[in-house]
C-alpha cells in the first residue's frame, strides 16, 4: 500500500506563483508516488477573513479550477472541501480539551503573522487554535507525510506533539508524520517580498497575459542599478530568482549580462514575462476548459469529500473510543 499523504490551501484569492512553484506542482509530482489527499482548508481561511465572507465560495470554486488547471488528477488523488468534513472540526474540539495554552502561543508564525496582518484583528480563539486544526487536519487521515515549507516545520512538529500526548493519556491512536521539505518553498513578489496575498504583490497563476507583463514590469530588479549602463547585481534581484526557478538553462547568461551591463531590468523584465506566460500557457487551456463545466467542479468536491469521509468517520471513532465517550 502506498503512504498517505496530506495536505491542503487556503482559499483567501486565486492562488498564485508561489502557490504553484512551492506546493501545487509538488503535489501533482506526489499523487503518482503516494495515497494523496488534498484539502480546501476553507474553515482556516476563516481565521483572517473572518468578518468579510462574501467571496468565499467564489474564492473556492477558483481554487478548485487552479489545482485541477495545474494537473491534480481526482483520479490519482482525493481532493476535498475541508468544511465538508465535520469530523475535521469534531478532532480539532477533542483535541483543544488537552493541549497546553503555551504550546500554541509559542509557534512562530503566532506572533509574526500578527504583525504581518495588524488591519485584521486576529485576537482571536481560532486564530490561536490554528495549529490544533491543523492537527486535526492531517491526524484524523493518519497522514505518514505532510508537505510543507521549511516555515511550516513547527507546525508539523506541534502536530506530533499532539499526537504523542494523546497517545500518552488515551491509548495508541495516531502515528507521528513527517515533513516532506518541497524544493522551492518561496518565490519573491512583485514588491521583493515573499509572494503573498497578504502584501498584495502577487502573480496570479490565472493571470491573463498582459496582467502578467504589467506585474512583471514593476517588479523589483536590482535597487543599486539606476542607469542602464550601470552594472547589476542578479544575487539580489527578484526577477533572477524566476530565472532559477524556471528558466535555469538562460541563468548563466541573465547573470553575465546583467553584471557586465549588457542586459537591462526593461528588457530582462520583458524575457521574464514572455517565459512565464509561456510557463502558464497550459494551465490557462485547462482553465478555460474547466469553466465551462461548473457542474463537473462540483463532483469532483463531492466525490472527494465521499472519498475522505470513510477514512475521517472511522479515525474520529477511534478517537472518541479511547477517550471513553463512546
Amino acid at each position: 500500500m502506498k503512504e498517505r499523504v496530506l495536505s491542503g490551501i487556503q482559499p483567501t484569492g486565486r492562488l498564485h506563483l508561489g502557490n504553484l512553484i512551492g506546493a501545487v506542482e509538488n503535489w501533482v509530482r506526489l499523487q503518482d508516488k503516494y495515497d494523496c489527499y488534498f484539502f480546501i482548508a476553507d474553515l482556516h481561511a476563516l481565521t483572517t477573513t473572518y468578518s468579510d465572507t462574501k467571496d468565499l465560495k467564489e474564492d473556492i470554486r477558483q481554487v478548485v479550477i487552479d489545482l485541477l488547471s495545474a494537473g491534480l488528477d481526482p483520479d490519482k488523488c482525493v481532493l476535498f472541501k475541508q468544511s465538508d468534513l465535520p469530523e475535521h472540526s469534531e478532532l480539532h474540539l477533542l483535541f483543544s480539551m488537552i493541549i497546553p495554552l503555551p504550546w500554541l502561543e509559542r509557534v512562530p508564525t503566532y506572533k509574526s503573522k500578527i504583525a504581518e496582518l495588524k488591519e485584521i484583528d486576529l485576537g482571536t480563539y481560532g486564530f490561536l487554535g490554528y495549529p490544533v486544526l491543523q492537527a486535526a487536519d492531517i491526524l484524523i487521515y493518519k497522514a505518514g507525510y505532510v508537505p510543507v515549507g521549511q516555515d511550516q516545520l513547527p507546525h508539523i512538529e506541534l502536530t506530533r506533539e499532539i499526537a504523542r500526548r494523546f497517545n500518552g493519556f488515551y491509548g495508541n491512536v495516531f502515528p507521528e508524520p513527517k515533513s516532506l521539505l518541497t524544493e522551492f518553498p518561496t518565490l519573491p513578489g512583485t514588491d521583493g517580498r515573499k509572494m503573498s496575498k497578504s502584501y498584495g504583490n502577487t502573480i496570479a497563476i490565472s493571470d491573463p497575459p498582459e496582467t502578467i507583463k504589467k506585474k512583471v514590469a514593476i517588479m523589483i530588479t536590482d535597487p543599486a542599478r539606476v542607469k542602464r549602463e550601470d552594472q547589476g547585481h542578479p544575487e539580489v534581484c527578484s526577477a533572477y530568482e524566476f530565472y532559477q526557478v524556471l528558466a535555469k538553462g538562460l541563468t548563466d547568461t541573465v547573470a553575465g549580462e546583467c553584471r557586465t551591463a549588457k542586459r537591462g531590468c526593461v528588457e530582462c523584465k520583458k524575457e521574464l514575462a514572455k517565459i512565464l506566460i509561456d510557463y502558464l500557457a497550459p494551465l490557462h487551456e485547462k482553465r478555460r476548459q474547466l469553466e465551462k463545466d461548473p457542474a463537473q467542479l462540483d463532483k469532483v468536491i463531492a466525490a472527494g469529500a465521499d472519498k475522505a469521509r470513510k477514512i475521517a468517520t472511522q479515525t474520529l471513532q477511534e478517537a472518541k473510543k479511547a477517550m471513553g465517550l463512546i
